[in-house]
Formats: structure tokens, C-alpha cells, sequence
């Protein structure tokens, strides 16, 4: 009997542009298959859970006999970030979605964030890349102190400061008081972003760890909650507390990157609980996919790659390992923003059928109710379980 599920989440990881990616701007987009064309990387062990044997992969690198289940999800949620991700991920679908700001953020929003957290001002108000808007933006901000408003495609308010003139924690202060403001309905933002940073120039402005996101708390029920209420542990590994807003966990570690992730996912792998492990991996999205850094996404996947054996070998006969994503992040496209992608799935076991293939998912929800059917918990409205299909009764 499974009675704990770990999943790990490859932040910006798409496999191919879903049928609606025209109205987001994402035709073409394909994050796997453009660093594959432009790099080759050396992914040896998810390509034996079978990465490559996904339906339409668009990849001549099959496994012959794969070692997991395989597939891929769409989203069906309105649009294309974080939130949305793993919301689905756990049973909730956005619909509709969040508003976007495509010309920046109205005059009255603004006034009232000034207004409400005693700023004198702010700088930007546009819509671009971060890294961009920091070389453009930031000694100014060292000169006036006042913050760096700005969104992208996604629906974001994100504010940076310098983590000398703003401290982290006044930071993260301003942030709660904005998400309150933006709740609103007329104003309806999924996401408010701290983008603590740190230099001393345009030329060596850099971001850091500090980031903390701050969702709107409008999502449905989840199997977080499920899982809780039943009296098992949630335990959350990176971004995944401020993405649920803490709803839902039982313990929670934030980390500096996707190498403290993995080991503390494999030092929670090790401890004898029943449940869920759900860990983001954020570096292949915040530090490549936004950078269009193929060539350091590359390395990031082999990196991961490299400690799958590590998690594998201290799985107990009792898990079960999802490895899929939340979203895309195509680094090779001229677009810096999130691609609106189907997302790989692999499944591994020992009490998992080897080389099976689960094709393509309707929604990203049917993670959700296949844990919840394994861990004989109750369902939730969305998803279709896939559980008969991978699990070995034998």
C-alpha cells in the first residue's frame, strides 16, 4: 500500500505549446525540446523514467524499456504562472482567471497603494523583464528609495527594492498591505512579489533568495487540505507555503535554490511520514527560463538529473515520485515571460508498473485525484485519477 506521495516540481519545465498558446503569445514554444535542439543535455535518468517517450515529444531519444509511467497534462486553468500551476496540480481550477495589466498599472491602483503603504513614490509602473528593469531602474531607486513597481504577462505586481534602503522584512510588510489592496475585485491581481536585490550598480544589480510571493487566497479546496484533515503531514519544500498562502501544510522550508531543495526534499524522504512531500524547484524558471540562460537551464536539469538515483535509493516501497511542472519557460523563444505549455509527468515506484504510458491528461488536476484515490482519501470535483493504470497489484 502507497501511503505517501513525493512531488517535485521543475519549475518553467513545458513539453510543447498547448492548442490555446496563440492567445497568450506562445506558438512554438516547446522548453524541453529548445534546450535539447540547442544544448543536448545529458538527462540519463529522467530519460530511463521515460521523458522522452512522452507522446509527441518532438525528441528521437526513446527508452527502450522505461523504469516509470509517463505522460503529459494540460492546463486548463486561465493562464499561465505559478499559482495557477499548482493550484491545478492539487485539485483547484482557475476560472476565469486573474486580470493582466498589458499597459501597466492604472493611476487610481497606484495612488491607492502610495496612499495605503505611505510611499511618496514609485518608480516604472511597466510591464518587462526584471533583470532589465533593475539596470534601468535601480541606482535611481539607491537615490530616492523608493520602490520598483512593475508587471509582465503574467498577473503580477511585483515590487523591488534594494535590500539596503528597503530591508527585507519592511519589504514583506509593504507586500501584505498591497496584496489586501489588490485583492479587490476591481483590481483582481494573482500575485504580489517581493524582489529583494542586492549590488551596487546597474552592472552588478542581482536578485536574491528573499523573493517571497504573496497569492490572492482565492482558491478552492485542495488535496492539501484533504491530506491535512486527515490527520497526515504536508510538508512543503521551497516556494510552495507562499503559493498556498500556508493552507493546507504541516511543515514547510523555504530554500535558497533548486540544490538546497533537492536536499532537503531527500532529507524529508528519509523521515518516516505519511502524506505528501511537494517541493518547487525554482531555479529553471526564476534564474534561466526568465533570462533565456539555455545554456545554465541545461545545466540545471542535469544537475537534477544527476540526484534522482539519491531519491530513488531512499524512497520507501511505500512512495510514490511525481515529477512534473507548472508551466513553461521556453529560454529559447525571444519571450522572457512563462509559455503556456502541456507539462511531463513521470511516475516511479516499486509498487509502480514500469514503461507505461498514461498519454495525455485533460488537466493537471489528475495528480491530485490519483494521489488522493492511492491514499484512499476522499476525491475532489476536478481531475480524472490514473491510478489503475500505474499501480502493480502484484
Amino acid at each position: 500500500m502507497i501511503n505517501r506521495a513525493i512531488i517535485i516540481v521543475l519549475d518553467g519545465f513545458g513539453v510543447g505549446e498547448l492548442p490555446d498558446a496563440s492567445k497568450y503569445g506562445d506558438t512554438g514554444s516547446n522548453t524541453l525540446k529548445g534546450i535539447y535542439n540547442t544544448c543536448k543535455p545529458n538527462l540519463p535518468n529522467m530519460k530511463k523514467l521515460g521523458i522522452y517517450n512522452i507522446d509527441q515529444i518532438g525528441i528521437n531519444e526513446k527508452e527502450e524499456k522505461p523504469i516509470g509511467a509517463y505522460g503529459k497534462l494540460a492546463e486548463k486553468s486561465i493562464g499561465k504562472n505559478s499559482p495557477v500551476g499548482h493550484w491545478e496540480i492539487s485539485g483547484h481550477i482557475t476560472n476565469p482567471g486573474f486580470t493582466t495589466y498589458p499597459q501597466a498599472f492604472p493611476k487610481e491602483m497606484i495612488e491607492e497603494f502610495k496612499e495605503k503603504t505611505g510611499i511618496k513614490g514609485v518608480l516604472c509602473n511597466e510591464v518587462g523583464s526584471g533583470t532589465e528593469i533593475l539596470k534601468q531602474y535601480g541606482e535611481e531607486h539607491t537615490q530616492t528609495g523608493y520602490p520598483i513597481i512593475y508587471t509582465s504577462a503574467d498577473s503580477v505586481f511585483q515590487i523591488a527594492a534594494h535590500e539596503e534602503i528597503i530591508p527585507v522584512e519592511k519589504l514583506y510588510k509593504i507586500c501584505e498591505i498591497t496584496r489586501k489592496i489588490l485583492d479587490k475585485p476591481q483590481y483582481n491581481v494573482g500575485t504580489v512579489i517581493a524582489r529583494p536585490f542586492i549590488g551596487t550598480n546597474k552592472e552588478n544589480f542581482e536578485r536574491t533568495y528573499n523573493r517571497k510571493d504573496f497569492e490572492s487566497n482565492t482558491f478552492g479546496r485542495t488535496m492539501l487540505d484533504q491530506i491535512k484533515e486527515e490527520g497526515k503531514e504536508v510538508i512543503a519544500i521551497g516556494k510552495i507555503e507562499d503559493l498556498f498562502s500556508k493552507r493546507g501544510i504541516t511543515k514547510s522550508y523555504h530554500t535558497k535554490g533548486n540544490e538546497d531543495g533537492i536536499e532537503k526534499t531527500i532529507q524529508e524522504i528519509k523521515n518516516n511520514t505519511e502524506g505528501l512531500i511537494f517541493t518547487n524547484l525554482v531555479d529553471t524558471d526564476m534564474l534561466y527560463g526568465h533570462r533565456n540562460n539555455v545554456e545554465g537551464y541545461s545545466k540545471a536539469l542535469e544537475y537534477f538529473d544527476s540526484k534522482i538515483p539519491e531519491i530513488i535509493k531512499n524512497m520507501k516501497q511505500t512512495d510514490i515520485l511525481i515529477i512534473t511542472s507548472d508551466h513553461g519557460n521556453d529560454p529559447t523563444t525571444p519571450s522572457t515571460d512563462h509559455s503556456r505549455e502541456y507539462t511531463p509527468i513521470l511516475i516511479y515506484g516499486e509498487q509502480i508498473k514500469p514503461n507505461t504510458n498514461i498519454g495525455t491528461r485533460q488537466t493537471m488536476s489528475d495528480i491530485s485525484a490519483t494521489i488522493l484515490e492511492i491514499l484512499k482519501m476522499p476525491k475532489l470535483e476536478n481531475g480524472k485519477s490514473f491510478k489503475d493504470e500505474i499501480i502493480n497489484e502484484k
